[in-house]
C-alpha cells in the first residue's frame, strides 16, 4: 500500500506539535508501508520526501494563497498514492484534490481547527476564511478523519455536525521516550544564563495567542521571589503580538527572567526542561500539547490549562497540576487575572516543594512510556489505512 503522507512541516523545518507528530508517524510508518512524504520548503535529504515551495506568481500574495499554491503543486505529486494523510489547513486541501483527482483514499488528522482559534484572523486577514474553507471542505469529504485526543473529537464533531461520528477516531500523538528523556548535562544551561542552582519555571512554544504565553507573563508578577522564568519562545504570530510580551517581559520587576528566541537544537529544550522544577502550557487552545508528554519525559512536572486533550495527558495530582479556566467561544478566559492567579498558584506550590514536583515529573515519565509510544500509534494509524481502503473496495 502507498500512502502519501502531506504536511506543511517536516525535519528540519519543524516548528510546532504537528510536524513533530509527522515528523515521528514518518519514522515508524516505513517498513509498514511504501511511505511517501511531501512538505512545505527546500528540498528534503533523503529518498522519498519530496518538499514543495511557494510558485514563483505567488510570491507576494496573501499567505494563505501561497499555501493553497503549494497544495496544488503538491496534489499533483500524489498520483498513484492509495491513501493521502493530511496534516492540519495547510495540507488538507492537497489531500483532498488528491481524491479527486486519483481516487485515493483521505485521511485528515486534526491538530487543531480553525474555526477555533479566531485569533488567526490578526496572523492571515482575509486569509482566515481561505484556511478555514480549505479546512472544511477536505473534512467533510475525507474517509476518515483522526483526532489526537478525545477532546479534540468532540470538537470536530461540534463543529462540523455534518461528519458522521463513526469517521472520526482517536489516536493520540505520541512521544519518543528514548530520545526525550532526562539529560544531566548543563552546557546548554550555561550557554544561556540559567542558574541550576535555582528553581525554574520553564514555557517552550511560539508566540500566538493560542499558547497563552501572556497569560504566565502576567502570573510571572506572582512567582516565588527566588525563582527563575525561562521562555523558550519565537515566532511570533505578528509584531503587534511580539511587541505586547516584550512589554510584560519588560514589566517583570524580577531578576532571573531568560528569553531564548531563537530557534534552539531539540538536545539543548531537552536538557532545559530536564532542570525545569516545573514545566507550564498555559495554552487556552490545545487539542492534545504533546509538549506536555515531552516534559514528562524529561521527569518534569507539569502546570498546564484544564483546556481540550491536556486532561487526558496531564493526570492532575499525579503526573502534575491542571489549571481550571472558564474560557469564553474563542477561548479568551472571561476573567484572564483569576487564570493568571491559578497559574501563579500552582506554578509556585512545586517551586516551593521541590521533592514534589520530583515524585510529580517520575510519574509523568512512567506514564509516557507506558501510554504514548509512537510504535503503537503508528499500528493503529496502518490499521486505519487498510480500513479506509477496504471500505472503497
Amino acid at each position: 500500500m502507498r500512502v502519501d503522507l502531506l504536511s506543511r512541516e517536516y525535519p528540519p523545518e519543524v516548528y510546532g506539535g504537528a510536524g513533530v507528530h509527522v515528523e515521528y508517524l514518518a519514522r515508524e510508518l516505513r517498513g509498514r508501508v511504501d511511505l511517501r512524504v511531501r512538505c512545505f520548503g527546500d528540498p528534503r535529504a533523503g529518498a522519498g520526501v519530496d518538499a514543495y515551495r511557494v510558485p514563483s506568481g505567488l510570491a507576494g500574495a496573501n499567505a494563505a494563497l501561497q499555501v493553497l499554491g503549494v497544495d496544488l503543486e503538491m496534489a499533483a505529486g500524489c498520483q498513484g498514492a492509495d491513501v493521502v494523510h493530511s496534516h492540519t489547513w495547510y495540507a488538507n486541501l492537497a489531500g483532498h484534490l488528491a481524491k479527486l483527482l486519483y481516487g485515493a483514499a483521505h485521511v485528515v488528522t486534526t491538530h487543531s481547527l480553525e474555526p477555533l482559534r479566531p485569533w488567526k484572523a490578526e496572523q492571515l486577514g482575509g486569509g482566515y476564511a481561505l484556511s478555514s474553507w480549505a479546512e472544511r471542505t477536505a473534512l467533510l469529504a475525507a474517509d476518515a478523519v483522526v483526532a489526537v485526543s478525545a477532546g479534540m473529537r468532540r470538537d470536530v464533531l461540534a463543529t462540523y455536525p455534518e461528519i458522521p461520528p463513526e469517521k472520526v477516531t482517536v489516536i493520540h500523538n505520541g512521544i519518543d521516550t528514548a530520545e526525550y528523556a532526562r539529560d544531566e548535562g548543563t552546557d546548554a544551561l550555561a550557554r544561556h544564563g540559567i542558574d541550576p542552582r535555582r528553581p525554574y519555571a520553564v514555557f517552550v512554544g511560539r508566540i500566538t495567542r493560542q499558547k497563552g504565553l501572556v497569560h504566565l507573563l502576567r502570573a510571572a508578577r506572582e512567582l516565588a521571589g527566588d525563582a527563575q522564568l525561562v521562555l523558550c519562545a519565537g515566532a511570533p504570530d505578528t509584531p503587534e503580538l511580539a511587541a505586547e510580551v516584550a512589554a510584560l517581559v519588560a514589566g517583570l520587576d524580577r531578576q532571573g527572567v531568560v528569553w531564548i528566541s531563537e530557534m534552539l537544537p531539540r538536545r539543548e529544550v531537552i536538557q532545559i526542561i530536564s532542570h525545569a522544577t516545573v514545566f507550564v502550557c498555559p495554552s487556552v487552545y490545545e487539542p492534545m500539547g504533546i509538549v506536555n508528554l515531552e516534559a514528562m519525559a524529561c521527569e518534569t512536572a507539569v502546570v498546564a490549562t484544564a483546556t481540550g486533550g491536556i486532561p487526558e495527558v496531564v493526570d492532575d495530582g499525579v503526573t502534575g497540576l491542571l489549571v481550571p479556566v472558564d474560557q469564553a467561544a474563542d477561548g479568551t478566559p472571561h476573567d484572564p487575572e483569576r487564570f493568571a492567579a491559578g497559574l501563579a498558584e500552582r506554578i509556585n506550590a512545586l517551586l516551593g516543594d521541590p521533592a514534589r514536583a520530583a515524585e510529580l515529573g517520575r510519574a509523568g515519565r512512567a506514564r509516557a512510556v507506558e501510554h504514548f509510544s509512537w510504535t503503537t500509534i503508528a499500528a493503529r494509524t496502518a490499521e486505519l489505512y487498510s480500513r479506509v481502503t477496504a471500505g472503497r473496495g
